[in-house]
């Protein structure tokens, strides 16, 4: 058996047939993606590969993301994983173009602007380089001082090949982690040896993530996943020795989802709420045939063990960010007994930011769920024990991610963290802290329905808007929320912190970043925006908002701000583009209710433009405040 596998993806018995039905087309885009959605080994990846480049040689309309086109840097040969990377972008929704220079020339295509590299222009850049390679100036009889140095002088390489990308191309940088893939010269306190391979792995990966974490790299973690799988699952000596190729055929699919998720991550795509069934998932039984008394849960027994484990971890991943909500064929006050009566409930009713237990189809539900907390269905993550439920889910709402976890509640946590759903590159207070302030939007929709006069609930709301320029200390929130929007954005450009820092030293570019608090607490920063000075106007390059915040004047309080900033320019318009994506049709009129006029260009995109000698404020149920921002 594979170890290396994408075990929470659910099989497709007839997948063949569908493969073959696709292969012989035309088969419209979601059904190639629905192909990617399955466990899929290596030679069935290289087959999907073939037969969706051959049906799709440019990238396909109807794709939910934006094409990528990522360059493979290594060290040794990476061809094999081409395939992976593709069908893993396209399980998400990607297009992948892939360049691999010739091998061993990485370095040089790198330094040369004339290079094939520079002319494709990658949008992301994977450095794969291996255990050889980067441990190549490391004697084994090297002492500790001897290995240090050795091992100092390999990060500066990489971190130049960062800085070298980074300052050549608009892309997103990975750096795949090294793989401990060395025999072992002394056995099992090899550390006695620090100049050898074996104990080299450990220390240098260390280093890289220090590097990266400062440098704003992402790692491809192959070596925690080796760990996870076991070496045997990556590597093979045989393998290397005949064909130079470092990570095992067998792991290619692996390899190729832990690229994909980082990317997805990067550019919005990772989930944001964990959906969770109760019978048989929170607990062992059913709360309504067996009462709280004949529940599984806890110390006792090895399977009520499991199920508190499996709540701990899902409220840890709400302690990180993760929205949590309950789904359930139940009545709800049998639903709701354990989280407010178990002593050994480890996730508590306050824990749920939205509860929804009846007796109607899940799929239903999960509609609901999306809508009461104003996401897509595509940030929801599914876990229920019960196959029929899953696959119903699976057939209703194929954009809901459902992992495939087995009958045994030790295995839920496992199943949830190797999917990598959650998959995140930075992580802020605001995330943290991401729980509590859904709550508070549930406290806020409650005092909204019992209130007669909408402008009465906003003023009663006691709202403050406060802005300030893009600092340092709202560095890693900004490039965050840039990167996560989609639906309330107008353009949904995608910028890293080197490009918000090189903003913030611009004088003819000014970019908000605005949070909003009321009477229930702080909601975090819930918009930003960019606005650069062209001429005689004031060009809005980016606009997003939290749509949390949605309905409460915050979109005319924000235009306020631009139009006041825009007038200390002295400039005489406001301008901004509407650039349509498959997820910000919410936005579209935006411009227009604000009181732009549309004005014809050459530009991509709908304009609209707004004279400023004849805008006028509108009346707000809210303060405006500034703030002067942090030194960068």
């Amino acid at each position: 058996m594979n170890k290396a596998a994408l075990s929470w993806l659910p099989e497709q018995k007839d997948w063949t047939q569908q493969f073959r039905a696709a292969k012989a087309g035309p088969a419209p885009l979601p059904e190639w993606v629905a192909l990617a959605n399955a466990p899929l080994d290596f030679i069935k990846t290289d087959m999907l590969n073939t037969a969706y480049r051959k049906a799709f040689p440019a990238p396909p309309p109807g794709l939910s993301a934006p094409p990528i086109r990522l360059a493979v840097l290594g060290s040794s040969t990476t061809k094999h994983l081409h395939p992976a990377l593709r069908i893993a972008g396209l399980r998400r929704g990607f297009h992948v173009d892939i360049y691999e220079p010739d091998y061993g020339q990485y370095w040089f295509e790198l330094m040369d602007p004339g290079s094939p590299l520079h002319e494709f222009a990658p949008t992301a850049v994977l450095f794969a380089f291996d255990a050889r390679h980067m441990t190549r100036g490391l004697s084994p009889l090297a002492d500790a001082a001897g290995a240090a140095a050795a091992r100092d002088e390999t990060i500066a390489h990489v971190q130049a090949c960062w800085e070298k990308a980074r300052a050549a191309f608009d892309a997103t940088i990975l750096q795949q982690t090294v793989l401990p893939a060395f025999p072992e010269l002394v056995g099992q306190n090899e550390q006695i040896l620090p100049g050898s391979p074996a104990a080299s792995i450990a220390p240098l990966n260390a280093a890289l993530r220090a590097a990266a974490l400062q440098a704003g790299t992402h790692l491809v973690a192959i070596d925690s996943r080796a760990a996870r799988d076991g070496i045997d699952a990556w590597y093979s000596d045989t393998f290397w020795h005949q064909a130079k190729q470092e990570i095992a055929l067998s792991a290619a699919p692996v390899y190729g989802d832990l690229v994909m998720r980082l990317l997805a991550a990067r550019f919005g795509r990772s989930a944001k709420c964990l959906v969770l069934d109760l019978d048989n998932t929170l607990w062992g039984g059913v709360v309504g045939d067996d009462g709280l008394d004949g529940l599984a849960l806890g110390q006792g027994s090895a399977e009520g063990e499991a199920f508190a484990a499996f709540q701990a971890y899902a409220k840890d991943l709400a302690g990180r960010g993760v929205i949590l909500a309950v789904c359930s064929k139940n009545d709800e006050a049998n639903a709701l007994a354990p989280f407010e009566q178990h002593p050994e409930m480890v996730l508590k009713r306050a824990d749920i930011a939205c509860f929804v237990a009846n007796w109607d189809d899940k799929a239903t539900n999960l509609r609901r769920i999306a809508e009461s907390l104003n996401i897509g269905l595509d940030a929801l993550v599914f876990v229920d024990d019960n196959p029929f439920e899953r696959n119903l889910v699976r057939e209703k709402l194929p954009m809901v991610a459902v992992p495939e976890v087995s009958d045994d509640p030790s295995t839920f946590a496992r199943c949830l963290a190797d999917a990598g759903y959650f998959e995140a590159l930075a992580l802020t207070d605001e995330d943290r802290a991401r729980g509590a302030q859904y709550q508070a939007n549930a406290a806020r929709a409650s005092m909204a329905g019992a209130a007669n006069d909408i402008g009465d609930y906003l003023a009663s709301l006691e709202m403050r808007l406060i802005w300030t320029r893009f600092d340092s200390v709202g560095l890693s929130r900004t490039v965050q929320l840039i990167n996560k929007s989609n639906q309330f954005n107008l353009t949904t450009r995608r910028y890293d912190e080197a490009d918000i820092k090189q903003m913030i030293a611009n004088p003819d570019c000014l970019g908000l970043q605005l949070r909003l608090v009321d009477r229930f607490g702080d909601n975090g920063m819930i918009a930003v925006a960019i606005m650069v000075r062209q001429g005689d106007a004031a060009v809005i390059d980016t606009w997003l908002m939290s749509c949390r915040v949605l309905g409460r004047k915050v979109e005319e309080a924000t235009l306020q701000i631009l139009a006041e900033e825009a007038g200390r320019w002295g400039v005489a318009t406001l301008r901004g583009a509407y650039l349509p994506t498959a997820k910000n049709g919410m936005v579209k009129e935006h411009y227009s209710k604000l009181g732009f006029a549309p004005v014809v260009t050459d530009e991509p995109g709908d304009w609209y433009e707004l004279r400023l000698d004849s805008y006028r404020p509108p009346a707000l149920p809210m303060v405006i405040e500034a703030v002067q921002p942090a030194l960068a």
